[in-house]
């Protein structure tokens, strides 16, 4: 017989197969989608994605996961994901995304990690180059304090692979290519953008020409943009007579900081040196910019403008003459291909800065229909290192808005289809354009000025403005909080409040509850992200990184920084009428602020500021541990954590903390009734 019985839930297999982050709550309708569902036969999606390359697939998998996967569809022309080539690093602010979305494992343990960067300039002995200085790779405070650089199809594969497990029917479709779109909605109001696709026939037979409905198109198709195109729009900007070559192989040399960054000036032209990945086989890859200085000659009686002479060159480089370039700059040292091993991959590039002055298209209603993403919208030299990162955090920024949007979580805007152009956001949808479009621009001048100077010759009386190595260097460490993605600020908006500085006026003195303005340390405010810390969980006492509360689930947070007035030491249940104004913040937000919106779009996560931990839960507002238990955390021993975030002790503060991990609102903590008109802006009300 049976030494003991058991009983086990038939949930209790779902506990041995990988986590899958919960999906938002749906107030709106499910819509009838999928296929030879229209009254036309045609098939019909909510969202329909044209590009699977990085920023096309993030904002593919992060709908997925904020609940859309059955009515979701990304078609691409290419046959599979990338081969070769290509972005191949991801920023600090990049990483910290990923790491929200649990995709980080991977590319932090088989990627290049980059923490200094060399700088090599002439010789003063007139002998080749020397190293002048060496920097950290990144200056700002940031979970992960460095780059790391890894194949582009690699990220491709691995957003895709994390996709099928949201997805359990194929929502990405290949060898599809996108022809044009329409808005149409008088066929189909409830889907009223009409897309055409050639589907790409087997064994050489000819395309089929395919008809789609959705109601929102995302164009997130390259710099080559058709989505772009169809709207009527073109990228604007400038293209400098600058050529470089890029190549990727297995180096052969005796230069030293080969597996460092480097940034390289000699008398014969510039290189960037970029370490990558270990492959395959064993051997690490290297990527090397090469500035192309050679001038390819007219041909008798010919006349050429200044384009058509840098089409010439660019159209001459081959993979020996960047090769050769290099030997050149890399004197006194020796590069060669490794034996053995062949090119990776190659190319020829001339540096232009370009983008578009719209990214969105409203229907006759204001209601915005289609969308432009990454290189469909902006394009840029590879000098910054932003082309991947800054084209996903395109996506990043849009997804959860038109999540929101489709779920009806979000309030409808006030204005008429009647009504001008708003430069002033009226939506949460809205803040995409005016948020992102504002990033694209300072890439634009800030990689313009970094690649032009780049382009320069450190010493040269004909360089860049007299180009001096110190200021190469400082334009450099001052991009940094630009360059890593941690120093973005979205302006005001109807989700970033700075309309106010939260200011109470206590017995001490003590006058604002935010104090300082080092905003990159890591200071509080409105449009910038939250910075990441370690700290203590009161619950189980283990320390863990304050990011892994603020997942990317699509939901806002609250986040609370209670004073000590949070623990009651000598509590007398009898005698409670006048409660301390921590606990009637964190009983304000329970009771009156958390349950006024759809359930499960706010959370709760609490700091307290004690160095020590002897207290117990029955000190503490009940509410507390029922909505925060294993989000309350305090410092980590000695850290500064109140200090780092700017926040006074004696006042504390309530910080709204939108889905994307930007700040949207910081008030004192005696102001917490006003977090509602922020949410008002942000969710539906429930309780109304």
């Amino acid at each position: 017989m049976p030494v003991f019985q058991e009983t086990a839930h038939a949930s209790r297999d779902l506990r041995v197969r990988r986590s899958r982050a919960r999906p938002l709550p749906r107030l709106s309708g499910q819509p009838e989608i999928g296929r030879n569902n229209g009254q036309d036969g045609n098939e019909k999606y909510e969202v329909v994605v044209i590009g699977a390359g990085p920023a096309g697939l993030f904002l593919t998998l992060l709908l997925a996961r904020y609940g859309l996967s059955d009515s979701l569809a990304c078609f691409d022309k290419k046959p599979g994901t990338l081969k070769a080539g290509q972005a191949d690093g991801l920023q600090p602010r990049t990483l910290e995304v990923f790491s929200t979305l649990g995709l980080h494992h991977e590319i932090l343990d088989e990627g290049c990690h980059m923490s200094e960067v060399a700088f090599w300039n002439p010789s003063s002995t007139n002998k080749g180059i020397e190293r002048t200085a060496f920097v950290p790779d990144v200056v700002v405070p940031a979970r992960y304090k460095h780059e790391v650089t890894i194949h582009q199809g690699r990220i491709e594969r691995i957003l895709e692979e994390d996709f099928q497990a949201y997805s359990p029917n194929r929502s990405i479709y290949r060898s599809t290519e996108f022809v044009d779109f329409t808005l149409d909605p008088s066929t189909d109001p409830d889907f009223p953008v009409r897309i055409e696709i050639d589907v790409m026939g087997e064994g050489g037979n000819a395309a089929q020409r395919k008809v789609v409905r959705t109601k929102h198109l995302i164009g997130a198709d390259g710099a080559h943009s058709k989505v772009r195109r169809s709207m009527g729009l073109q990228l604007h900007g400038d293209t400098t007579d600058h050529i470089w070559g890029v190549v990727d192989f297995v180096i052969d040399t005796d230069f030293p900081d080969i597996r460092k960054r480097c940034a390289i000036h000699s008398d014969t032209g510039s290189v960037m040196v970029i370490p990558r990945e270990r492959i395959a086989s064993g051997h690490y890859l290297t990527r090397l910019y090469v500035q192309i200085k050679d001038e390819i000659p007219a041909a008798e009686g010919e006349t050429l403008d200044e384009k058509a002479k840098s089409s010439k060159r660019r159209a001459a480089i081959t993979l020996e003459s960047i090769l050769e370039q290099g030997k050149r700059v890399f004197a006194p040292y020796n590069i060669a291909i490794k034996p053995g091993t062949d090119v990776d991959w190659w190319a020829a590039y001339q540096i232009g800065q370009r983008m578009t002055h719209k990214s969105t298209l409203k229907d006759e209603n204001g209601v915005e229909r289609v969308f432009l993403v990454g290189d469909a919208c902006h394009t840029h030299s590879p000098k910054a290192g932003q082309g991947m990162n800054v084209s996903m955090m395109d996506s990043y920024n849009l997804a959860w808005k038109l999540a929101h949007t489709l779920h009806g979580l979000s309030p409808k805007p006030q204005s008429s289809k009647n009504e001008p152009e708003q430069s002033i956001p009226t939506s949460v949808l809205n803040t995409f354009e005016h948020e992102r479009l504002t990033v694209a621009r300072q890439l634009i001048e800030f990689d313009s000025k970094f690649s032009s100077m780049f382009s320069g010759q450190i010493g040269a009386e004909e360089s860049v403005e007299g180009l001096t190595h110190e200021e190469f260097l400082k334009v450099f460490s001052d991009g940094s909080g630009f360059t890593s993605g941690c120093g973005v600020e979205y302006a005001p908006s109807i989700i970033v409040d700075q309309s106010s500085d939260p200011e109470t006026i206590t017995w001490d003195g003590a006058v604002n509850s935010i104090n300082g303005d080092a905003y990159l340390s890591g200071v509080l405010r409105p449009g910038r992200r939250l910075l990441d810390t370690v700290v203590r969980r009161y619950a189980d006492a283990n320390f863990r990184h304050l990011h892994d509360d603020f997942l990317s689930t699509g939901r806002y947070r609250i986040l609370v920084f209670t004073t000590h007035d949070l623990v009651d030491r000598q509590k007398d249940t009898a005698n409670d009428s006048e409660p301390s104004v921590s606990k009637h913040a964190l009983e304000t937000i329970c009771r009156d602020i958390i349950p006024a919106y759809p359930k499960d779009t706010i959370e709760l996560v609490a700091l307290h500021p004690f160095r020590t931990r002897d207290f117990e839960w029955e000190q503490m507002p009940g509410c507390l541990k029922e909505f925060a238990e294993m989000n309350f955390h305090g410092p980590m021993g000695p850290a500064p954590l109140y200090e780092i975030y700017g926040v006074n002790q004696s006042i504390g503060a309530v910080v709204a903390v939108r889905p994307d991990g930007y700040v949207g609102v910081v008030k004192s903590l005696g102001d917490v009734k006003s977090l509602g008109a922020y949410f008002d802006n942000c969710l539906v009300r429930v309780d109304a």
